[in-house]
């Protein structure tokens, strides 16, 4: 752990959550627009903050909770995105054919949680995936349209099969 500089100060979880916790949620409800969904983010954000590994001095802790709290606002916005995305396939659905309360949650659920595993891919290894999954192309036409070899296409595809087996562990 790098030595602060005379006359700098570094502060612990402790006393950054007992002097910034009011403002981080101020500043998420800001940004929300509702102050249940902030309380909970800002909640999750010294959680997050507990649960990083040694961790350097936080020397500038309002900069540091803004990082961490976009970060989680950012992930709280694709969730919703994907949520209202589900929700309208379903509306288009023949009442017959609409799923239980039960299996739209656990269908949302997967979503969300192939949606974490694309964004943590390379993403010519998104691209190869989806276009093998969704769109049924060959590994020579996904090669072409990536500009890659099907060689390069392989590593890709077992790239993305390695997250998938993952997040079947999950």
């Amino acid at each position: 752990m790098p030595s602060l500089s005379p006359g700098a100060t570094a502060y612990t979880i402790e006393t950054i959550y007992r002097q910034e916790h009011g403002w981080l949620k101020a500043w998420l409800q800001r940004k929300l627009g509702t102050s249940n969904h902030a309380a909970d983010l800002a909640h999750d954000t010294f959680v997050r903050l507990l649960a990083a590994p040694g961790s350097e001095p936080i020397r500038e802790p309002r900069a540091f909770l803004r990082t961490v709290a976009h970060g989680l606002l950012v992930n709280h916005w694709r969730r919703q995105d994907l949520e209202r995305a589900w929700i309208e396939t379903l509306a288009q659905l023949p009442p017959a054919l609409a799923p239980s309360p039960e299996e739209r949650a656990m269908a949302l659920q997967t979503l969300q949680l192939v949606d974490a595993m694309l964004r943590r891919i390379n993403p010519k290894a998104r691209a190869a995936f989806l276009l093998s999954q969704l769109d049924g192309l060959t590994y020579a036409a996904i090669a072409a349209q990536l500009k890659v070899s099907e060689r390069m296409v392989k590593r890709y595809m077992a790239q993305a099969m390695f997250e998938c087996l993952l997040l079947e562990q999950a």
